[in-house]
């Protein structure tokens, strides 16, 4: 029951008086957040399909430096799946991220599941004990993360490559957008907006440094959307590499 207590409103801790569809966001992040972790678990398994020779290849496997990629820098002897040498630093980055750890809390965890809802936990732990301790982690995550972001634009730039010529095929567009929402999810997170001047008490006297902080802090206003974005996109990119691979779907290209 909720109760108004010098101006503030308080929830009983059994319920909430809430009647509009609170519930509905941390549902819709479950669905997509989720299903996202399981697509990806399951393309990082069975990546048979994950480059098409002419000349795409899946973000999840990239860049591919196993000795079992059909394409790639292959300088290390792996037995498994590619990709799992790989995604685990941009899955780092995307984990400890501040946005979704905010996602992930309310609506796997509900703590809180929405404003004035009581937490589902009994007591408040925050991130004090393991494996929490590892959100700490974002800043360091975001130079392998980057790192992996330079070489989806090599990629992106192959894509236009076709046997000595100039081509345009919807795959090429495909691996450049993915690229940059990648590129603009980076650039848009909290570290990032700290790195080019947020950690200085005084912009005034980086002249330089502050025009990169607006920037960079006109992209954070958007970081939630930007993340949604990319997260999908990365996501349908490895779909169409794989359907295409497989010869479920043509690439339509121009060849110049």
């Amino acid at each position: 029951m909720a109760t108004a207590v010098g101006g503030k409103v308080r929830v009983a801790p059994r319920g909430t008086e809430r009647a509009d569809l609170w519930w509905l966001e941390p549902l819709i992040t479950v669905v997509v957040l989720g299903g996202f972790v399981l697509y990806t678990t399951w393309a990082m398994v069975f990546g048979s399909d994950h480059y098409f020779a002419d000349p795409y290849i899946s973000p999840f496997f990239s860049p591919c430096i196993a000795t079992n990629c059909v394409d790639g820098y292959r300088f290390i002897p792996w037995a498994f799946s590619p990709a799992f040498l790989i995604a685990i630093f941009p899955l780092a980055f995307r984990l400890t991220c501040y946005y979704y750890r905010k996602a992930y809390y309310r609506s796997f965890f509900w703590s809180p599941p929405a404003c004035a809802v009581p937490d589902a936990p009994k007591s408040y732990q925050g991130e004090t004990r393991f494996p929490f301790l590892i959100q700490n982690l974002h800043r360091y995550a975001f130079w392998p993360a980057l790192v992996v972001v330079v070489f989806l634009w090599i990629d992106a730039i192959k894509g236009f490559a076709y046997h000595g010529h100039f081509m345009i095929g919807l795959g090429s567009l495909v691996l450049l957008a993915n690229a940059l929402l990648l590129t603009t999810y980076s650039l848009s997170c909290h570290s990032c907006r700290h790195l080019v001047g947020g950690y200085l008490d005084m912009l005034s006297r980086h002249p330089l440094r502050y025009r990169l902080w607006r920037r960079v802090s006109f992209l954070n206003e958007h970081h939630m959307l930007i993340a949604w974005c990319s997260l999908i996109f990365v996501a349908f990119t490895d779909v169409y590499v794989r359907l295409a691979s497989a010869g479920v779907i043509l690439d339509p290209r121009v060849v110049f």
